[in-house]
């Protein structure tokens, strides 16, 4: 009696899988985030009851869906962040290499101001005023320069702050799914187990 009782129960868990398994897929929601995705997923998600025990069923596809595009974020981020700082690193040797330019002109300002009033530039003899008139043009050049160098740098480490934040939010979002997945396996593990104890009694 046992057995047929057994075999009852397997056939009818497994002929619910088949139709769940042929079910057609609703219409994509408009919502590509993740948040969305998982929201698509639970009510894509089906339930049954067997001998009075409530089941989820959740198709293996469209979890598979969401692990990828959870995977695609991580990896879209991970480019970001690396192309950031590639950036970011690209603009600090600038920037280092702007500091020294500014630091060797400021001393060249600074010998020529002790020299004499009349200086030879390029082979011309020109006042002391012009001189020193070309040479704060050109420091004010490189300042500007500097300025636009370190806007764009805090600039990059603003997205690369964003970017760590949203890989940080994605990264929840997975283990709290993942979490609930594993309860949601261990509390139909439990079932499954008290069922068969109570087919062994």
């Amino acid at each position: 009696m046992k057995r047929l009782q057994t075999s009852f129960t397997i056939i009818l868990l497994i002929s619910i899988f088949s139709l769940s398994a042929q079910e057609q897929d609703e219409p994509s929601s408009s919502d590509n985030t993740l948040v969305g995705q998982f929201q698509q997923l639970e009510k894509k998600s089906g339930n049954y009851r067997a001998n009075g025990i409530r089941y989820e069923v959740i198709k293996l596809v469209d979890l598979n869906k969401i692990k990828e595009s959870i995977f695609d974020s991580i990896n879209t981020a991970s480019k970001s962040i690396k192309d950031l700082s590639a950036t970011i690193a690209n603009n600090e040797a600038t920037i280092k290499d702007l500091n020294a330019k500014l630091e060797e002109t400021t001393e060249n300002l600074q010998n020529i101001t002790k020299e004499k009033d009349s200086i030879s530039f390029f082979g011309a003899l020109i006042s002391k005023g012009t001189y020193n008139l070309i040479l704060w043009s050109i420091i004010f050049i490189l300042l500007l320069f500097l300025l636009f160098f370190i806007y764009r740098f805090r600039n990059s480490n603003s997205l690369t702050h964003q970017a760590k934040t949203a890989l940080a939010d994605v990264e929840k979002e997975y283990e709290d799914h993942r979490r609930r997945a594993l309860e949601r396996e261990q509390r139909i593990s439990r079932q499954l187990q008290d069922e068969l104890n109570k087919q062994k009694k």
